[in-house]
């Protein structure tokens, strides 16, 4: 199976059964909120979304490869455990190398809001109709 549908198949199963090896052990990660180095990382990073946040779903609504480069457009959503429980979402893309092995090096995602509106987004939650 080639990476492009090992992609997809995490996507929707996000966070849980993600497949770690088509990263590169020393893959390099950065967010708005985080910047690292290490599959050991991107791992306890999901599982810090997987056990905090309630109903996590990945919505995938695109994607792409050219040459050694693959792009996302996805909007991720949960809900947050407060009282209230608001449910949050972000929407946004990542780009992903790859190396000469195929393994992804480089996975950096970007928001099309800053991390204020996602602040706002638990503090006046959207009214579900």
């Amino acid at each position: 199976m080639d990476i492009v549908e090992i992609l997809k198949q995490d996507y929707q199963r996000f966070p849980d059964n993600q497949t770690y090896s088509i990263y590169a052990q020393d893959v390099y990660f950065q967010d708005p909120l985080n910047k690292f180095c290490g599959v050991e990382r991107y791992k306890q990073m999901i599982k810090l979304i997987d056990t905090w946040f309630l109903n996590t779903k990945m919505d995938l609504h695109n994607m792409s490869c050219t040459g050694d480069t693959i792009k996302t457009e996805w909007t991720l959503s949960w809900n947050t455990p407060l009282p209230w429980k608001p449910r949050i979402s972000i929407s946004g893309w990542s780009e992903l190398r790859l190396n000469t092995q195929g393994l992804i090096v480089s996975h950096i995602d970007y928001w099309h809001c800053s991390r204020l509106d996602v602040l706002k987004q638990h503090l006046f939650p959207l009214k579900s109709s």
